[in-house]
């Protein structure tokens, strides 16, 4: 923004928009609202505009309001025609149009796809940083079957990080291992309602239901041999996946499940395919034994 041939006052507000808006933007997403006094609309979108601001502070989030009556100058370069305006900048450019997000919902919307995409700098990037290696250590040790250590970590991480949804997730997972079902139910009821549509909670949530459904140990070996001398009963080979998957036998759980969709999938409203993508979420989406389950569950479903 050039200040050469302007007035003293069009020059101080350069340096003001300079220091306020796009130094602070240089590490930091810059919410730019253009607004007056006299507009009814812009005094009913700054309250969202602030609260959704303050909530995204630690993300690196940062409101600027122009007055477009004491910033003629600046508004002119930004060829305002209308207000409220809204925009987000980052490194001194704009990167968002926001005027049409005038609720709380879409606002927040488009700033996590914004935060997603630009390299902000904030304390909320740096915490999670922090608790990355700490969170693949306590997954690794769950993996490894000393569930009491998972629960542990997971444990000291949730003091660190209350509403981490990977740590939820995880400490929810480690009680399941402990075979403590109790206090899984209960963490798992206890979960934010804000965090309901995360995968790492879906994980959880599904770890738990699979749990609920897993028939004793002990009956095992006799379900085996049930199935074996009633191969088509799907029934009783239905509650040998369920004890296959408590037992940690993901491949026999997933063979049960898989020949009862062959064989009828409509069977008890389609509960073998149903439980198969319970089974898929436990073990995670991004695993390649569960690429693998999905494209046997397509080549059985479409083959």
């Amino acid at each position: 923004m050039a200040t050469l041939g302007m007035s003293p006052a069009d020059k101080e507000a350069v340096t003001a928009f300079r220091r306020d808006v796009v130094e602070p933007s240089m590490t930091k997403l810059v919410i730019l609202d253009f607004w007056a006094e006299w507009c009814g609309p812009c005094k009913a979108l700054g309250p969202t505009l602030e609260k959704v601001a303050e909530a995204y502070a630690d993300k690196g989030v940062v409101l600027a309001k122009i007055d477009t009556d004491k910033n003629q100058f600046i508004a002119n370069q930004f060829q305002i025609r209308s207000i409220p305006t809204v925009y987000a900048m980052f490194q001194g450019q704009l990167v968002a149009d926001l005027t049409s997000a005038r609720t709380e919902s879409a606002l927040r919307a488009t700033l996590d796809q914004l935060l997603k995409q630009l390299p902000i700098q904030s304390e909320a990037a740096d915490a999670a940083a922090e608790l990355e290696p700490l969170i693949a250590m306590g997954e690794e040790v769950l993996d490894a079957g000393d569930a009491e250590r998972a629960v542990s970590i997971f444990e000291q991480l949730l003091e660190m990080a209350p509403d981490h949804p990977a740590v939820l997730s995880g400490h929810i997972r480690a009680l399941l291992g402990a075979g403590r079902i109790e206090d899984a139910e209960a963490a798992t009821a206890a979960l934010p309602e804000a965090l309901a549509n995360d995968p790492a909670i879906h994980r959880a949530i599904a770890t738990v239901s699979l749990a609920r459904s897993a028939p004793p140990a002990a009956d095992y070996a006799g379900l085996a041999a049930e199935v074996a001398a009633s191969p088509d009963d799907h029934e009783k080979r239905f509650a040998l996946a369920n004890a296959q998957m408590a037992a940690g036998d993901r491949d026999g759980a997933a063979d049960n499940l898989l020949h009862i969709v062959a064989a009828d999938r409509a069977w008890n409203e389609d509960a073998a395919r149903q439980q198969l993508l319970k089974l898929f979420e436990v073990v995670g989406m991004t695993d390649p034994w569960v690429s693998q389950q999905r494209r046997r569950l397509s080549a059985i479903l479409f083959g």
